[in-house]
């Protein structure tokens, strides 16, 4: 495994809202950072040893909580998204359906709704990647979005920027449609899906590729300010919600000039180093808009890397961090991904949490700590994990027992304790070989135990019949079950405690 280390970057922090110093029992505004592709073993105070400078998001690690065996919802960015924003298991519904049409059903209680319905104000800016209703073309809104499930605002793109139709989308409707067209790209010396790669299709005429993140940033810079902005007058101080999403650095890489060379990892690195300084511009414009000390961040990147071993070879950097496959596998460098939150005062900075938590778990918990207890309905896979973050939850008491993903191409996987199971012989995903066949001889499936092997090099189902049962029996019951959650244990936890 890798070792480990935070730079302590301080930035001048202003503890208070715009509208004075913030109350021990205000509500705390919420920015979540989601960036794309990032790696395990990308972030410096993830991989002593990461060939890419990434000085803001350890400056968050510093400050904050590090988990070191949190996951994304899936391997992949629409199962990562999808159980993010609504507390639910991905594989639970058909999220292949993302291109034709919106995955989240009508009512239902997302991030935004949630804090939406406690007045928070809620802004979406970023990649959605959750559908439209696109049947009635782009000169016409698009209903389904963001601003439709909770999102009081909204500015960004549908998918991925190397998904076409390329345009930007304001609330429900194309600021421009997509009437120009693209042609398709790639780098010499990278795979097929590596480098500056995009699909050829439909793009707006006020879309570059190369100016999507920044523009991003600008966007959640300004509502930031905007909002400090309406603070100011206000006879009660409105707490916001921000869900940052990145598209970035998922391909196609695109570092601007000023950062071409700033990492020993190519393109790729280059491009990661153009995120973390972009997530630098939001968290100093949260300092200057007086609402740093009292805004929880949670940054976090929505599954693996798209990185091979021969990249590895090449470049002497591991984007998994020690941990087997990438991006779309059901291995654990598929969704095991890097996760920090900070919150001052109430966080203790540079704390390290081995605790088992998973993006399902942001809505339970963001209703903890807004003193919001659950419909049963709602969130139905999210467990609070609010205790973990305040430090009064015991590292010998786990917060969910159990945790089921589906890989990208569709091998389920269990994991409790220690102990994993994948249904399936192969990666399940990006890496090489996929699928096996088992031979006569051969196991039909994968068990590893995480504490002794966390590469997963040793398969020891055949050694392990009892192990394999109980893990099936559990698998089973979440399959059947239409929640995991236990709704006797989804009442509000107590906040307010600040850290000494």
């Amino acid at each position: 495994m890798t070792h480990f280390r935070c730079l302590v970057l301080v930035s001048s922090a202003i503890f208070g809202l715009a509208t004075g110093v913030a109350a021990d029992d205000q509500r705390p505004n919420v920015v979540i950072i989601l960036v794309d592709d990032m790696g395990y073993g990308d972030p410096g105070c993830y991989n002593a040893e990461s060939k890419i400078p990434t000085l803001n998001i350890d400056s968050l690690a510093a400050a904050g909580m590090r988990f070191t065996d949190a996951h994304a919802s899936g391997p992949l960015c629409h199962m990562s998204r999808y159980g993010l924003v609504t507390g639910r298991y991905p594989f639970r519904t058909d999220v292949s359906r993302w291109a034709r049409q919106p995955l989240i059903d009508d009512g239902a209680t997302t991030i935004a709704s949630l804090l939406k319905s406690q007045g928070y104000r809620t802004a979406m800016v970023g990649k959605w990647h959750l559908g439209f209703d696109e049947s009635q073309g782009y000169e016409r809104p698009l209903p389904g979005g963001p601003v439709d499930v909770g999102f009081d605002s909204y500015f960004g793109i549908r998918a991925s920027t190397d998904i076409p139709p390329y345009f930007y989308i304001r609330d429900r409707r194309a600021v421009q449609p997509p009437t120009n067209e693209i042609a398709a790209n790639n780098s010499d010396g990278w795979s097929p899906i590596q480098g500056a790669f995009w699909r050829a299709g439909g793009i707006a005429p006020d879309l570059e590729l190369k100016d999507v993140l920044p523009r991003f940033t600008d966007e959640a810079i300004d509502v930031i300010r905007d909002h400090a902005d309406r603070q100011v007058d206000a006879r009660e101080a409105q707490p916001l919600m921000l869900y940052l999403a990145y598209p970035a650095p998922h391909t196609p890489w695109l570092p601007s000039d000023a950062f071409v060379g700033t990492s020993q990892a190519d393109m790729y690195g280059d491009f990661a180093v153009m995120v973390d300084t972009m997530i630098g511009r939001v968290l100093r414009a949260l300092d200057s808009a007086g609402m740093a000390g009292n805004t929880l961040v949670v940054f976090a990147s929505d599954n693996g890397p798209t990185w091979y071993q021969k990249d590895v070879e090449r470049f002497g950097h591991d984007s998994s961090g020690g941990l087997r496959g990438m991006k779309a596998d059901a291995w654990e460098a598929g969704h095991r991904v890097p996760f920090v939150v900070r919150w001052p005062g109430k966080i203790q900075a540079g704390s390290v949490s081995d605790q088992l938590v998973s993006f399902v778990d942001l809505l339970a918990t963001l209703a903890a700590i807004t003193d919001f207890e659950l419909p049963d309905g709602a969130g139905p896979d999210s467990h609070d994990f609010s205790a973990v973050l305040l430090g009064t939850q015991p590292a010998d008491q786990p917060v969910r027992t159990s945790l089921a993903l589906q890989s990208g191409s569709g091998f389920m996987t269990i994991r409790e304790g220690h102990w994993k199971l994948i249904e399936g012989l192969g990666s399940g995903g990006f890496s090489q070989p996929s699928r096996i066949t088992p031979g006569t001889n051969d196991p039909p499936s994968q068990l590893y135990n995480l504490k002794d092997d966390p590469a997963e090099t040793t398969n020891l189902y055949s050694q392990n019949p009892e192990v394999v049962g109980n893990l099936r029996r559990v698998l089973t019951e979440i399959l059947a079950a239409e929640r995991t959650r236990d709704p006797q244990q989804a009442g509000p936890a107590p906040v307010r405690k600040s850290v000494p």
